[in-house]
């Protein structure tokens, strides 16, 4: 896959700007950085984005994440590896992602049970990374942005 942006020099500093905030805002909210990546991870497995998966299973690898839950965090449920609380935020990442398949979304048991494991601080850094996730998934999909580029 080849990306459809051939002048990198049309990014928007501005944009990446407000991005990097964002990022320091999702930090800020108190969420093991291990277990957001998992949940960029699997947002982005959901929608298919390459670059973000790979950039995900990285950033996650670097953070001190398990092989055994990189490797299955697509079959959470069944696998024995994740706690009630990277249950509940996967679960989480999954509601808000699938909005793009018609379902439901966050049901209320989800977000009680999300509550249940997290403070409302924590809860709003998983919403963040989730959207900040979508939006990229969306736009690395739009321009066929391939895995293994190092932004930064």
């Amino acid at each position: 896959m080849q990306n459809r942006l051939k002048d990198k020099d049309t990014d928007n500093p501005d944009v990446w700007k407000a991005v990097g905030h964002l990022q320091k805002a999702i930090a800020a909210g108190g969420v093991d950085p291990r277990l957001l990546a998992l949940v960029h991870l699997r947002a982005s497995q959901i929608n298919g984005c390459s670059a973000c998966v790979h950039a995900a299973a990285a950033a996650a690898g670097k953070a001190g994440e398990t092989d055994e839950r990189l490797h299955t965090v697509a079959a959470w449920r069944e696998a024995p590896f994740f706690t009630g609380a990277s249950r509940a935020a996967l679960a989480l990442a999954e509601a808000a992602t699938r909005l793009q398949d018609g379902a439901e979304g966050v049901t209320d048991e989800i977000w009680e049970e999300a509550g249940a494991h997290f403070t409302e601080r924590q809860i709003g850094s998983l919403n963040l990374e989730i959207a900040l996730t979508n939006f990229f998934n969306r736009i690395n999909r739009t321009i066929k942005e391939p895995a293994g580029r190092t932004w930064g």
